[in-house]
């Protein structure tokens, strides 16, 4: 029996009964339980989540259903606006409306800025362990990803300066930055930030910051700086990269902004996309101005689950021998490092204790898996006997 022993004992927290139940996704076309549908494994790999989303959301997509035309669309009047708004509000940013391009999601605006502002063979900075589109999105439009490792320092995750330094080369144009960082969940400070202007500055280079789980901030201490709101010119010219997605579970309504400063690119925007990239949906832009204009106090609720989840993470996984992690400052992702266990495939091992993480090969990090921890809370447990079920000795499954 996979799930025959007690949890690891910590001190519960109240569930919240927002999130303490999700309706049954199989069968639904869910990409993260159908993964392995049929077999007795927990899915807890792909960043979305298992809640139900705000319920004034979906209210917002009830009217918009009920308006019953579903032409193509552009931008909608309250879109840009409300992202605005929202970032000003929630991390002191004020943007011009008019610099905002909506998309189906960042991984293609990625994609749209490898082919907008590089050339063929040119190369795109990235910092590893990564979101996996970041080093597979380079090649498919003909450049090259050029991976640069963070630093593990005692307690946190940090740049390395040096290998940043040595990876400039005159092919190096890009540099794509992941903050909040997926997986590790570090946030990057305001130094960190300059720093990098500086650096971008430089060396000719053009920042595009994918800025996704900046609203899932989970340190009060460590609040989230747009890379684009620093007063510096590199800064200043950076494209920024957002969606409700991942703060509101929105994922598959497929809605996204890029905050691009110059109009020029703007206009040129949706033609860089080569005829792949299609239109939002207007069920996508009702939901996304939903949820920046009324979803904080339903955002704010998530995140008092979120911290009590990681801190049940944080309390297994210290207790499981072999295993190490460094508590994320922001996202819902817990990145654990396996490499002490001495297993030489930790994933397949979570596998056949019927755990269903991401392989952390797939970040460029063999021998680390990514945990997913956004869901009702007894799913979490769950989730985490099996954990200690795998890595348990003397068989470590």
């Amino acid at each position: 029996m996979l799930d025959s022993r007690p949890p690891l004992s910590t001190q519960h927290a109240p569930a919240d009964p927002r999130f303490a139940t999700c309706p049954d996704r199989s069968g639904t076309g869910s990409e993260k339980w159908d993964r392995w549908a049929g077999q007795e494994i927990l899915p807890m790999w792909v960043a979305d989540m298992d809640f139900q989303t705000d319920p004034l959301i979906i209210e917002a997509l009830h009217a918009a259903v009920e308006h019953g035309v579903f032409g193509y669309t552009h931008e909608p009047p309250d879109f840009a606006p409300a992202l605005a708004e929202h970032l000003l509000q929630r991390h002191g940013w004020q943007i011009d409306p008019a610099s905002v391009v909506g998309m189906p999601g960042v991984v293609n605006g990625l994609a749209i800025t490898a082919r907008l502002l590089t050339e063929p063979g040119d190369e795109i900075l990235t910092f590893t362990p990564i979101y996996p589109p970041f080093l597979t999105l380079p090649a498919l439009a003909g450049r090259r990803c050029k991976p640069v490792a963070l630093a593990r320092r005692l307690d946190r995750w940090e740049i390395d300066w040096d290998a940043l330094a040595a990876a400039i080369s005159p092919t190096v144009k890009l540099l794509w930055l992941c903050h909040p960082h997926n997986p590790t969940g570090m946030v990057f400070s305001h130094s960190d930030l300059l720093a990098l202007a500086e650096f971008a500055e430089v060396n000719s280079l053009r920042i595009v910051s994918d800025e996704i789980w900046a609203d899932l901030v989970l340190d009060p201490s460590a609040g989230h700086i747009p890379l684009a709101a620093l007063d510096h010119p590199a800064a200043r010219r950076a494209i920024t990269l957002v969606a409700p997605s991942k703060t509101w579970n929105l994922a598959g309504l497929g809605c996204a902004a890029g905050i691009v400063p110059e109009p020029h690119l703007r206009r040129q925007w949706r033609g860089a996309g080569g005829g792949l990239v299609p239109m939002v949906n207007p069920l996508g832009y009702a939901a996304a101005a939903a949820a920046w204009r009324l979803g904080d106090p339903w955002r704010q609720r998530l995140l008092g689950l979120l911290r009590v989840h990681a801190e049940r993470v944080e309390a297994v996984v210290s207790q499981i021998p072999g295993l190490e992690w460094l508590p994320p400052r922001a996202t819902y992702l817990a990145w654990i490092d396996c490499r002490g266990t001495g297993l030489a495939d930790p994933f397949a091992t979570c596998l056949a204790a019927g755990l269903g993480p991401s392989d952390g090969l797939d970040f460029g990090a063999p021998g680390f898996i990514r945990l997913n921890f956004a869901c009702p809370t007894a799913r979490l447990e769950m989730g985490l006997l099996r954990l200690q079920t795998a890595f348990s000795s003397p068989s470590r499954r």
